[in-house]
């Protein structure tokens, strides 16, 4: 029993520290790129993101939909100017980065 107490300690705190590795959701916007072109409450060259929020409030393929957009590109959603597509960001940050913008990019 002892020995399963510390290795159950041992993994609760490699966990914890694995954890506290990974960067916000806005360091990975701006490591992603993100930032050159989006603001959280300005537009840019592109929407603010609380104006993304505000758009896909509600729509349960948002989070989906969001990070097809950014990992594809696209054009035609908030003017001319297309999106780049960003094929080299990871599943896991988009999704983070994402998540993010729809809970309205909070500090």
């Amino acid at each position: 029993m002892k020995k399963l107490l510390i290795l159950l300690s041992l993994v609760s705190i490699c966990t914890l520290a694995n954890a506290a590795d990974e960067p916000s959701p806005a360091a990975l916007a701006g490591s992603n790129g993100c930032l050159i072109c989006h603001n959280a409450s300005q537009k840019l060259v592109g929407p603010a993101f609380k104006a993304i929020a505000e758009k896909y409030q509600g729509q349960a393929d948002a989070q989906k939909t969001l990070v097809n957009k950014v990992r594809n590109g696209g054009a035609g959603s908030w003017g001319k100017i297309p999106m780049p597509a960003h094929p080299e960001a990871t599943e896991a940050h988009l999704n983070t980065i994402v998540a993010w913008i729809l809970k309205g990019s909070p500090s």
